[in-house]
């Protein structure tokens, strides 16, 4: 699986928790949309007719939250109704593009499924925003987006997509695993230079207990930082080249084969098999079910990955604290991003009845309620963001507020975002890499095979 859609194995994790929440109706009140430049706008489009857009999403509880703020929006915007159109995950991608064939395309979506921006924006689906921004009057910083996450998304100077969610690459520890080893808890400052990947590997030995009996095994360690192809980018190796994300996700070169992208596999492999103090997936599986996470059954003490695992911390049986993604050897590079944009698609019939549904989901009071419905959404609003830093008990807000903002700066949209045909690179690297994470092959035996493959799947 990957570390996208570790997500997805924590869905049944989020469903337990929704499931004890009671989600709050929405009042009425008056909408930040009403009051910025072109906010409104669609209410008197196509002559004062009314029309149905169409947002397209996975049937996931917190993405399918925004089915109560609709009521909201209608009464904002009465000549505009707003229909949420919804698929399985893995039928995601396979549903949108029958829809598109079908001549019935979704007006709003985000690439929730196996693909991402990057296939979209190459397989000519999106609608180009720049001229509805620059009529609508669009300013991010009206809605507190921060500048370089409106640059994710654009293409030769185009923007095709409007942040929404910002999910970050954070590490979260068990202070019981570590009380008990007598460890000082880890930093969420990311400008603590002491906090690097030996230290964090050097805790994790401590925190290690190997047994026959499996109810006494721990790991100190579960790294499970970012996209398979992606990961050797932690220490600084890059395995695309740097064209790749200015000319819409299709790179002139990749570097899979060469020694610096090895010797960085090599480096978190051997955390599994030299220095074990990470568990194989067999292991994982064994204590926490096909897509559990053994972090959350009490068997590690630092799980580094996607701040999706934020998502019903309340309730784990022990305590828990977040910290900085320790350094690794990227000074510039310590954190996956994995910000979920708006987009319209081309074939939309109303782009600016769309538009205005999109600047509603990006106010400061839609952004913040959205939060407690999806059940701990990160908002892209960094006013709404306040709210968010507050919503995880036990965990203190000052921490979660460092670690997000350092995660930000010094992070990196995910790949899966930004390369082409993306499904089938994951795919393949997910089917080559086995044999490396059950010990039957080594990196510098598979490696050149993936370079391979990768250069086939690009080139097709």
């Amino acid at each position: 699986m990957n570390i996208r859609r570790r997500r997805k194995g924590v869905i049944g994790m989020v469903l337990l928790l929704l499931a004890a929440i009671s989600l709050s109706g929405c009042a009425g009140g008056k909408s930040a949309a009403d009051t910025v430049p072109g906010g409104g706008g669609g209410t008197d489009s196509g002559g004062g007719g009314q029309v149905t857009i169409t947002h397209y999403t996975i049937d996931s509880p917190d993405r399918t939250f925004i089915e109560q703020l609709i009521p909201e929006f209608e009464k904002q915007h009465p000549n505009i109704k707003v229909k949420v159109e919804k698929a399985p995950y893995e039928q995601f991608d396979s549903k949108l593009q029958t829809l598109i064939a079908g001549g019935n395309s979704p007006d709003v979506t985000s690439h929730y499924g196996y693909g991402g921006f990057a296939e979209y924006y190459n397989k000519d689906m999106l609608l180009d925003l720049t001229d509805l921004m620059k009529e609508d009057g669009f300013d991010a910083a009206t809605y507190s987006i921060p500048k370089e996450l409106m640059e994710i998304y654009k293409v030769k100077g185009q923007t095709y997509g409007i942040p929404v969610n910002i999910y970050v690459t954070l590490m979260m520890y068990n202070k019981d695993m570590f009380d008990a080893a007598n460890l000082p808890y880890p930093p969420s400052d990311y400008e603590d230079k002491s906090w690097t990947f030996d230290k964090m590997v050097e805790d994790a030995r401590k925190m290690t207990v190997l047994s026959d009996d499996i109810a006494k095994t721990q790991y100190g360690l579960d790294f499970a930082w970012s996209e398979r192809d992606m990961k050797p980018l932690y220490f600084g190796a890059e395995p695309y080249s740097e064209d790749t994300w200015t000319n819409g996700g299709v790179p002139s070169e990749t570097h899979f084969d060469s020694p610096e992208v090895i010797a960085a596999y090599n480096k978190l492999f051997d955390l599994i098999f030299k220095e074990k103090v990470s568990p194989t997936s067999e292991w994982s599986k064994s204590v926490a079910g096909q897509n559990g996470d053994p972090f959350v059954a009490g068997k590690i003490g630092m799980t580094v990955g996607g701040s999706w695992i934020l998502a019903g911390s309340n309730d784990f049986p022990f305590k828990v604290g977040v910290a900085a993604v320790p350094w690794g050897g990227n000074d510039k590079v310590r954190s996956n991003l994995f910000v979920d944009p708006l987009m319209i698609l081309k074939d939309s019939k109303h782009p600016k009845e769309a538009f205005e549904w999109i600047k509603f989901l990006l106010t400061d009071e839609i952004q913040e309620k959205s939060i407690e419905l999806s059940g701990g959404n990160p908002p892209v609003n960094s006013k709404a963001a306040e709210s968010y830093y507050k919503h995880f008990e036990g965990i203190e807000p000052e921490d979660i507020k460092k670690v997000i903002e350092g995660s930000t700066k010094y992070g990196f949209e995910s790949y899966n975002h930004l390369v082409v045909h993306y499904s089938q690179i994951n795919d393949m690297f997910i089917n080559e890499m086995q044999p490396i994470e059950t010990g039957h092959k080594t990196v510098e035996e598979v490696m050149p095979v993936i370079q391979k493959k990768v250069t086939e799947i690009l080139n097709r």
